[in-house]
This record gives structure tokens, C-alpha cells and sequence, in this order.
């Protein structure tokens, strides 16, 4: 056998072996990544609620163009925006209440519109026509912690106008205690790095694009007539 043709096998045998230790790497390899965007795919997403009522339901308090305006194109772009930085970060949760326990450590793409989601989809359901006044248990809750209706109004109102920029007032529930307080941005209670902690039991909005196109920079009056269309009945459900 010739030099030349000696090499030629010697070379073949060689490429050979080390195909036969390389190519189980290369397939292990592309399991993982397999079994990771398998992972992903059923991993926990954002989602948009339905609308309890019709987009003119709750007028004259808040005008049908807002509440357009603010689900379809606001709430809508929060869902999009924070389930696409998800993907890209490779973050996998497995419910809302791991977000809120981990959100220190998440971008603030995914923590702004994450909680925004959130503070939609809730507070969507805060509101329904003729709202009225809260009875029952909740009636005895508010009066007892904050001696009256009127004076938890005055106090909530305080909240809701104090918070500079955007934001929103809550009242919450913290170990039976009902506590007012707001957030910024799309912060809120339940998020870890949060100042102001609780389950949330009533919200509301205070950004500039819940109220503009109606009542321009008169947060006030906005606030004044919301209360006109707060859903106690859902208040109660969230009463612990």
C-alpha cells in the first residue's frame, strides 16, 4: 500500500471516530433546546380578560371612547408587549403569583407591562353600571375601620390625587386590616419590591389615559364620578 493511500485511510478512520463521539453531543444539544422551547410553549402567559359590559356601559362617568381606547389599544399592548419580552428573556413562570414574587429581578419591560395586565384585568371588574353604594359586609368593614363611607371616600380621593404621574389607589386587606394606599406606574400590592403591600380588594386607575379625552387634567372629577360605577358586589368577593 502506498504512502499517500495509507494517509487516506488513516484520515477516514479518524473522521469517523470522532463523528461517532461528537454526533451524541450535537443530539443532546438539540434535545435540550427541544425540550426547553416545549417548556416554553405551555408556560404560563399573559392574557386579557373579557369586558363584563359594553364599551358605553358605564357612561356618562367614563366615556365609551376611553374605555375603547383604553382595552383595545392600552390593556391590549400590556398583554403583547409583556408576554414578547417573556419569550425574549426566556422567563418562565407558572402563575401571576410567581411574577409577583419574583418581579424585583425581571426586567422593567416585563414588570411594567406584566402589572399592568394584572391592575386591567382587575380593574375592569371593579366597575359596572349604577354602582351605588357598598352593604353588607363590606359597609361594616369600611365603617368600622374608617369610622364612615364618606370618610374612606375622603381618604381613597386623597390617595388617588396625591399619586404624582401615573399610578393607581388601592384598598387593600393586609391580615384582616383594610389599609388605603397607592403605587406607581403599573406597580401594585402584591408585587415584592412594593412599598405598600396587601391584597388589593378596590382599585382604581389614575393614569392620564383613563380620564383625558373626558375630563382632561380634572382628576378630580373623574374620581368624583367613578364612584358612581364601583362594583361592590366584586369588592365583597375580595373581602378576606
Amino acid at each position: 500500500m502506498n504512502t499517500t493511500r495509507r494517509k487516506f485511510i488513516e484520515t477516514t478512520a479518524k473522521a469517523s471516530i470522532i463523528g461517532s463521539i461528537v454526533s451524541p453531543v450535537f443530539a443532546t444539544a438539540k434535545s435540550i433546546s427541544s425540550t426547553a422551547e416545549s417548556e416554553f410553549a405551555n408556560a404560563f402567559e399573559f392574557s386579557q380578560i373579557k369586558l363584563p359590559y359594553a364599551y358605553n356601559a358605564l357612561e356618562p362617568s367614563i366615556d365609551a371612547m376611553t374605555m375603547e381606547i383604553h382595552y383595545s389599544k392600552h390593556h391590549a399592548a400590556y398583554v403583547k408587549n409583556v408576554n414578547e419580552a417573556l419569550a425574549a428573556d426566556k422567563i418562565f413562570l407558572n402563575t401571576e403569583k410567581e411574577f409577583f414574587s419574583k418581579v424585583s429581578g425581571l426586567s422593567d419591560k416585563i414588570r411594567n407591562n406584566g402589572g399592568g395586565v394584572w391592575n386591567h384585568n382587575f380593574f375592569w371588574q371593579m366597575m359596572k353600571p349604577n354602582g351605588g353604594a357598598p352593604t353588607g359586609k363590606v359597609a361594616e368593614a369600611i365603617n368600622s375601620t374608617f369610622g364612615s363611607f364618606d370618610k374612606f371616600k375622603e381618604q381613597f380621593t386623597q390617595a388617588a390625587m396625591g399619586r404624582f404621574g401615573s399610578g393607581w389607589a388601592w384598598l387593600v386587606s393586609n391580615d384582616g386590616k383594610l389599609t388605603i394606599g397607592s403605587t406607581p406606574n403599573q406597580d401594585n400590592p402584591l408585587m415584592d419590591n412594593s412599598a405598600f403591600k396587601g391584597t388589593p380588594v378596590l382599585g382604581l386607575d389614575v393614569w392620564e389615559h383613563a380620564y383625558y379625552l373626558k375630563y382632561q387634567n380634572k382628576r378630580n372629577e373623574y374620581i368624583s364620578n367613578w364612584w358612581n360605577i364601583v362594583n361592590w358586589d366584586e369588592v365583597a368577593k375580595r373581602l378576606v
